[in-house]
């Protein structure tokens, strides 16, 4: 495709993310720059430029759209989770999320990114958050930073173990089995662990 001038500024931008996405499913990471993005859209080589800066600028931008195209996925699992099985529902929404999309979830999450980015910090920031609310809709009373940092954990464990073929990840219903299965786990065990370490402190 010839090099065009006709892009306006918004065109730009838009359009070199769809490129970088469409390179990022056919290559992996390793056939991303703003040169072969530039090819791939049509423009000149120096034409991304106006919107990243560098590499790890435009990955940033690929992985905040892929953080709210998730937080979207995770809403459409279950819209207010308030259940350990909702919450569970959502966990297998996330492992789907990364194989349904793995070239898009190992930039958000395996490639360096622009740590200045503030749309990449916006995004985070609401996936976080996301996570944070429904543990504590779901387990009100206890430290929800912690459990929600503890679910993600396991949960973003799980969808890379599944991802590098360390799980059985050969139909839907199996990874479903498999991240449900984990998740309950997490939660039946707590109170057990807490109520074998309280006996385990002097005096109690």
């Amino acid at each position: 495709m010839a090099p065009s001038s006709t892009y306006h500024h918004g065109d730009l931008r838009a359009a070199c993310l769809r490129a970088a996405r469409e390179l990022l499913e056919e290559d992996g990471s390793a056939g991303l720059s703003l040169r072969a993005v530039a090819r791939r859209a049509g423009v000149s080589a120096t034409a991304p430029y106006r919107h990243y800066a560098d590499r790890e600028a435009l990955v940033s931008a690929v992985a905040a759209e892929g953080y709210r195209e998730l937080a979207t996925h995770l809403a459409q699992a279950h819209p207010a989770p308030s259940t350990p099985d909702e919450l569970a529902a959502v966990a297998v929404a996330y492992v789907r999320f990364a194989l349904e999309h793995p070239a898009l979830f190992r930039a958000m999450f395996a490639e360096p990114c622009d740590p200045t980015s503030e749309e990449r910090v916006a995004a985070t920031a609401a996936i976080s958050e996301y996570v944070r609310t429904i543990v504590k809709a779901t387990f009100p009373g206890v430290d929800a930073d912690a459990l929600s940092t503890t679910v993600w954990a396991l949960v973003h464990g799980l969808a890379f173990l599944h991802l590098d073929g360390k799980l059985d990840s050969s139909t839907p219903e199996i990874v479903a089995a498999q991240v449900t299965s984990a998740v309950r786990a997490l939660f039946d065990a707590a109170p057990a662990m807490s109520g074998t370490a309280a006996a385990a402190q002097p005096g109690v």
